[in-house]
């Protein structure tokens, strides 16, 4: 999926959005949205501080007191994380297999083929796997 961050800048870790919007917008301590969360205020520190990258527990605390759901707050840890490794790791050496990309292209085939039961035509048999 294309974005409009450049690709030498790290994304932004979900603490520091915490740390620099949410937090002083709600006009809550640490210690008060730890306490809501019912997490340690030490963890909600590191988070906030990007110490430590965000659970998918703590993705889901923070997706139901901030009414937005887990994914957010998942995407915005995966962006970080798949950032650094991309950077630092060693994945120039590895090269696509052929078939790979013979069967992502069948599958980009088959896909536009399948349609939702809704466009299906009624007189048509449903599909069978």
């Amino acid at each position: 999926m294309p974005t409009l961050r450049r690709k030498k800048r790290a994304p932004t870790h979900p603490g520091a959005l915490l740390r620099k919007v949410v937090l002083p917008e709600l006009g809550i301590t640490q210690g008060e949205f730890a306490a809501r969360q019912s997490v340690s205020r030490r963890s909600v520190s590191e988070i906030l501080h990007e110490r430590r990258p965000l659970t998918p527990d703590m993705a889901i605390r923070l997706g139901r007191l901030m009414g937005n759901g887990a994914g957010l707050w998942l995407r915005m840890q995966q962006a970080v994380d798949l950032w650094a490794l991309e950077k630092e790791g060693d994945y120039a050496h590895i090269q696509q297999l052929r078939a790979a990309q013979n069967f992502r292209e069948r599958l980009r085939h088959h896909a536009t083929q399948i349609r939702p039961a809704a466009w299906r035509s009624p007189t048509r048999p449903p599909y069978r796997n």
